[in-house]
């Protein structure tokens, strides 16, 4: 359900999604960065991180 609701703040605040995952990071300045350029970018950057953090953590699990 968490997941859920970081992939939909990404679509709508793409840094707070960002935020939610990472906390202060340089993940966060970059989405700040794209999102300023265009929100497009900033919402595929976002959901990009936000799922990459996912599989990684999925595989921390499982091993």
């Amino acid at each position: 359900m968490a997941t859920l609701i970081r992939f939909v703040l990404a679509v709508l605040l793409p840094p707070l999604g960002v935020f939610l995952t990472y906390g202060l990071s340089t993940t966060l300045v970059i989405n700040v960065l794209l999102t300023l350029l265009g929100w497009v970018p900033g919402i595929i950057h976002a959901v990009w991180a936000i799922a990459k953090h996912e599989e990684q953590a999925k595989q921390q699990r499982t091993v």
